[in-house]
């Protein structure tokens, strides 16, 4: 089998961290890979932050905390010490399949690259604040975007874990 095909077959979500900060060289080749993600109609509507600012990290956390519903120190990007965040345009009409493609892409890069990561939501719920607009602006960025996910990243804190098995009777042949 191709190695691209083994890694989307290995590739898990890591939900444990260490602090140890991922390389700017790697974060940057993971980038490049969701930058390559298709999109619809070659739009490319969507686009990255990254975070590896602690502080800023963190407020993150402590946002996506709330929103999620969890108690007060809870970590949802499990110790991850930087976070890519997609979002696309809030006006294109693929872009929640657009940014998926775009999370996907980084998920895949990161394990190939030895960097474990995880999806985590709440991103439309963040960016739709007026503290996720603001932070939009400060970037220099114009007009509406809707949040798509965060790719928590990190180096694995432990084994990551093994695939389930395959759920069967989920294709279905024409011919």
């Amino acid at each position: 089998m191709s190695g691209v095909l083994d890694k989307m077959k290995s590739r898990r979500s890591v939900r444990a961290y260490r602090p140890d900060m991922v390389p700017q060289e790697i974060l940057d080749q993971i980038v490049e890979a969701g930058l390559y993600a298709a999109s619809g109609k070659g739009c490319q509507d969507t686009i990255i932050i990254q975070v590896t600012n602690k502080e800023l990290r963190d407020k993150i956390a402590e946002m996506n905390c709330k929103i999620g519903g969890w108690k007060e120190g809870f970590d949802p990007f499990y110790g991850a010490p930087a976070m890519l965040i997609v979002l696309a345009k809030k006006d294109g009409p693929n872009r929640v399949y657009d940014g998926s493609l775009v999370m996907g892409n980084l998920m895949l890069a990161a394990h190939e690259l030895g960097v474990g990561s995880c999806w985590i939501h709440r991103a439309r719920e963040e960016f739709e604040t007026e503290w996720g607009k603001e932070l939009l602006r400060s970037l220099g960025m114009e007009g509406e975007y809707e949040g798509i996910g965060h790719c928590a990243l990190g180096y694995a804190d432990g084994e990551a874990p093994k695939a389930a098995e395959r759920k069967a009777n989920r294709v279905f042949y024409v011919k």
